[in-house]
């Protein structure tokens, strides 16, 4: 029997405890409950019994499995123990009925439609007041009206409709035309609605000053009004566009105002801005659609004045909450980026750091170190629109943009004197262009931000004039620096041409002013790495050094947090482009500010603690099957590299897999000493057994290329395309010709396929075989039914493992070369003609993969033959069987897991070859390879566990010391004692709740046990 909850109006909170489990049992039975809310407001559960493998058995310390955690919310159910809510024992699942609100909609939508018709008459056809239940005759039915903004669409007279708008007068009206039978549109302010300004609404001026009747312009959400007004001259007179703003509206101007907009309008419009980036000129538009859609009244155009107010709302609104409107200097005393929304995570040197935080273990000074990352936004540009002295930024460098006449200054003097060397690495367009525009004074963005959480640095965007040019990022890069950060013991800067600009970056230091210097050396450590997207299309050395997953105390960052910044700022592009030099970087600025507070609001639920167990187990389970000898010699060439880069990587290997030419050149040794020893397979003077089989290769890739070529024929394909395709069909069938009779010497019996085949064709008739469909009869696809030496077979073994090997590279480098087509045309690429190229290279990248592919499967088709006859062993652990989903790059674009949680696919990891007797060491530097990457991998989530419980306890001290702050400012001008409490609410929300013993308050994470 299920009991009422008297708890309903309440959120439902229930206590549990993941099962602990003794270190000498194998596994545990435990019994899983789950709860859920009835139609009835009654919570009832459900059990049933899951068995439970005890993972200490495997980890040696057992690092989290004795904390408690909810694995169905994210969120750790001791702190919402408070109180329980009583359950049902048992209750059987209810079904409910699928709903079809469509259907039904579509079953009553002649009612929805005769309802509209209905607003648009009189209701029940009677001409009465509703207020005041005045009855109307046909002759007055003028004095009918209705609000189409009210709650209800009653009609009333006209006192009352008065009456009823005395505290909304931007209603919109319209009246009963009783000739017409239809209602048109008409307003307060024609019915005698008039504001007083300057006293509460209803209390009389004893001095009005009449303002500008009939010609005072008011935008509110539902349109574009023209009202009457008058202000105060009364003893409590005040300045006009204060009595404005004192009324809830916003004036256009200080000197006599004539346009006003309300307040909750531009709030409405700043946050629209925000998630969907509507421009103000949509906007506009929108309200003149609201105030006529006709086109028959004309609106009074305010998109300018509508334009003006905005940058000065948001600039107002920044300081308003940056607390410069309580500072005694008021905003002229604003520092460099004091404004900006900053990271409450990000560690701050007196402020939310534990006393005592550069003495902590080296093996725990990572917890305290700072990640930020450097990036450019080529969408980003500007026209040459205005300038400096017509269009001034209002912010001047107080949030996220740097101060625009240091940085000119800086470029200026320093733009000719650092030279840019091209890049030693991959082709990188960001290090070997100037993207300089014409018509363009920016061809970019840039910044410098927090690449651990997200959110963009104070004073670090600026705008780039000729690509991301060396002297730009160093700006941007160390002004982020001049408000906080010098003080922290090591800072990781990701960049995804870290491995060149990283190289002379102190050298070009030592040449900036001496406000750009930074101890790098004793006070500050910086360590350089590449973004996990871009690594790679980076060289091979770079992929370890540079690398998140193979180096330590980083946890699982991945650099790549300025991309996903970018995602929502891209939308803007096509309006900041159109805007002056200030116009832009305070709208920049605004969502810039909105991003990071949307980011400090949402730092939520995480899976740390479960990857950290999985890969622990998983690490131990793998290593438990190695010799105890070579794990320990991982362990200190690994600890040792990790320390310092200089020394042999052991993410790396040292043997190079065997090629064609390799082993062509191998067979030919071979066959030069069995010809001197007089045991040489030779039945042709010219042509070797391993020449013959050599062609036979060939002849197949020459196949294969005359079928594509001959698919890509379209039926208007030319007479000379025709021609040279039939010259090279000759030429090559006249070769595989001379190739059979040579062929028949070594194998005597594919003479007899032949002529078999010859017969059958004639008899039924058939046209001549095409060239890409001759039937080449080697070994592997004879054998065993017609006879064939062994020594061929051996030797096509050898050849098809090479060109296996050969192809598995060729579509590696495919696919890297794709993933950089592919990242190089969304970062760069715009415009029709440019992505019409990109996507053509991009097509015959996708083309080489297929037939590489086709190739490999061909050849580990006729190895797979081979091997059984040869007895061949271990080579199926190198050369797979190829399928669909093995062929993807390393790019989150075409691999859904990242390093942290991933399988590889097996063509990026089974890559060494057989065939010689390096076979031990190869396969003993593929085990130590994936065994460091394991052991990264533990030790990346490991740490990940313990960033984060860290990071929590930041923001509770980032929170409480502004708080702090935020109380030192109570004694200030009017409107501080309503600011004060609702951004202390904010700030401390979170501080009623307490944090579970051994805890941070506020950290959640999943784990499922």
């Amino acid at each position: 029997m299920t009991k009422k909850n008297r708890h309903a109006a309440k959120p439902k909170r229930v206590a549990a405890e993941a099962p602990r489990i003794e270190a000498s049992r194998s596994s545990i039975d435990v019994v899983s409950t789950s709860y859920h809310v009835t139609d009835a407001d009654e919570i009832v559960k459900s059990s049933r019994i899951i068995n439970i493998p005890n993972r200490n058995e495997t980890v040696d310390k057992p690092m989290f499995s004795n904390q408690t955690f909810d694995n169905y919310a994210g969120m750790n159910y001791d702190r919402l123990a408070e109180e329980e809510a009583p359950v049902s024992e048992e209750a059987p699942k209810k079904k409910y009925k699928k709903t079809e609100p469509m259907k039904e909609w579509l079953d009553n939508r002649e009612s929805f439609l005769s309802e509209f018709l209905r607003m648009e008459g009189l209701p029940d056809g009677k001409l009465y007041c509703a207020r005041c239940k005045t009855s109307t005759s046909d002759s007055e039915a003028e004095s009918i009206f209705r609000c189409t903004d009210c709650d209800s669409l009653d009609i009333l007279c006209r006192e009352c409709i008065l009456y009823v708008h005395e505290r909304n007068g931007l209603h919109n009206i319209e009246m009963w035309d009783v000739v017409g039978c239809f209602y048109s549109k008409t307003s307060l302010r024609l019915l005698g609605h008039k504001y007083q300004l300057g006293h509460p609404i209803g209390e009389a001026c004893s001095a009005p000053e009449h303002g500008y009747s009939g010609t005072f312009t008011v935008l509110d959400i539902n349109g574009v009004h023209n009202v009457n007004l008058n202000f105060c001259g009364c003893t409590t007179e005040q300045l006009r566009y204060l009595q404005i703003l004192r009324f809830g509206w916003y004036p256009a101007t200080v000197n006599m105002p004539r346009t006003a907009i309300t307040l909750r309008l531009l709030r409405f419009f700043h946050l629209l801005s925000f998630e969907s980036k509507s421009t103000v000129f949509e906007f506009t538009q929108t309200l003149h659609q609201l105030s006529d859609n006709t086109g028959m009244v004309l609106i009074k155009d305010r998109y300018r004045e509508f334009l003006r107010m905005m940058r000065q709302y948001r600039n107002l609104k920044s300081l308003k909450r940056s607390g410069r409107g309580h500072s005694p200097n008021g905003a002229q005393g604003t520092s460099a980026g004091e404004c900006a929304v900053i990271c409450p995570a990000c560690p701050y040197p007196g402020i939310n750091l534990p006393d005592g935080w550069k003495d902590a273990p080296v093996e725990k000074q990572f917890l305290y170190r700072l990640f930020i990352g450097l990036d450019a936004n080529f969408r980003m540009k500007r026209r040459m629109i205005s300038s400096q002295a017509a269009d001034p930024s209002l912010s001047n460098g107080w949030a996220y943009f740097v101060e625009e006449v240091d940085y000119k200054a800086f470029l200026r003097e320093f733009g000719t004197l650092i030279i840019q060397d091209s890049s030693t690495c991959s082709n990188h367009d960001a290090v070997n262009k100037n993207r300089s525009l014409d018509g363009f004074s920016a061809s970019g963005v840039g910044t410098c931000d927090d690449t651990r959480h997200d959110m963009k640095r104070p004073c670090s965007v600026g705008d780039l004039q000729k690509g991301e040019r060396y002297v730009n990022m160093d700006y941007l890069f160390f002004a982020s620096f001049k408000p906080a950060g010098r003080e922290l013991a090591e800072v990781i800067v990701s960049y995804d041409i870290a491995c060149q600009w990283s190289i002379k970056l102190w050298a070009r230091m030592n040449s900036y002013p001496n406000w750009m210097h930074v101890d790098h050396a004793d006070t500050t450590t910086f360590r350089f790495l590449i973004p996990k997207f871009h690594l790679p299309t980076h060289t091979r050395p770079c992929q370890t050094k540079f690398s998140f997953n193979f180096n330590k105390n980083v946890g699982r960052t991945d650099g790549e947090g300025v991309e996903r910044g970018w995602a929502r700022i891209n939308p803007l592009a096509a309006s900041t482009r159109e805007m002056g030099p200030g116009s832009q970087r305070d709208t920049l600025d605004d969502h810039f500010g909105d991003q990071n507070w949307n980011k400090s609001t949402k730092m939520g639920k995480f899976e740390a603690v479960k990857e950290a167990n999985d890969r622990t187990a998983t690490h131990a389970e793998f290593t438990d099957g190695l010799s105890e000898k070579d794990v320990n010699e991982w362990i200190a060439s690994l600890n040792a590299w990790e320390d310092d880069h200089q020394l042999t990587n052991p993410f790396e290997g040292t043997y190079k897999g065997i090629s064609q030419k390799a082993i062509r050149l191998r067979l030919a040794e071979q066959e030069e000493l069995d010809a001197a020893s007089g045991t040489a397979f030779v039945m042709h003077e010219e042509i070797s057994a391993s020449r013959l089989l050599t062609m036979g290769l060939e002849f197949e890739i020459q196949q294969d290329r005359m079928l594509q070529d001959f698919t890509d024929m379209t039926l208007h394909a030319t007479d000379d395309q025709k021609a040279k395709w039939k010259l090279r069909s000759t030429s090559l069938r006249l070769k595989i010709t001379s190739w059979m009779e040579v062929q028949q010497m070594y194998i005597p019996g594919v003479y007899l396929l032949r002529v078999n085949h010859a017969n059958k064709i004639s008899n039924e008739g058939q046209e001549e075989t095409a060239v890409y469909d001759i039937v080449l009869h080697l070994p592997s696809s004879i054998f065993p039914h017609t006879p064939c030496d062994k020594r061929l077979l051996e030797l096509e073994w050898d050849l098809r493992y090479a060109q296996c090997m050969d192809l598995l590279d060729e579509l590696r480098n495919a696919l890297c070369l794709r993933a950089y087509v592919l990242l190089d045309k969304k970062r760069f690429q715009r415009g029709q003609r440019a992505n019409t190229r990109s996507q053509g290279i991009v097509d015959r990248i996708r083309a080489k993969v297929e037939r590489a592919a086709a190739r490999y499967r061909k050849g580990q088709s006729a190895i797979e033959k081979l091997a059984s006859y040869l007895e061949k062993v271990a080579w199926d652990n190198h050369l797979l069987q190829l399928k669909d989903g093995d062929i993807r790059s390393l790019s989150p674009e075409d691999f859904s897991a990242s390093e942290g949680r991933r399988t590889v696919s097996w063509i990026w990891i089974h890559n060494v070859g057989e065939g010689s007797n390096d076979l031990n060491g190869r396969l003993h530097e593929s085990l130590r390879i994936e065994w460091c990457k394991s052991r990264a991998r533990r030790d990346r989530w490991v740490e990940e566990v313990e960033l984060l419980q860290e990071e929590c306890r930041r923001i509770h001290s980032f929170f409480d010391y502004r708080s702090n702050e935020w109380k030192h400012l109570c004694d200030d001008s009017d409107g501080t004692v309503g600011l004060l409490p609702k951004d202390l609410s904010l700030q401390l929300a979170e501080d009623d709740q307490e944090a579970p013993e051994g805890q941070p308050a506020g950290y959640t994470v999943v784990l499922e046990v």
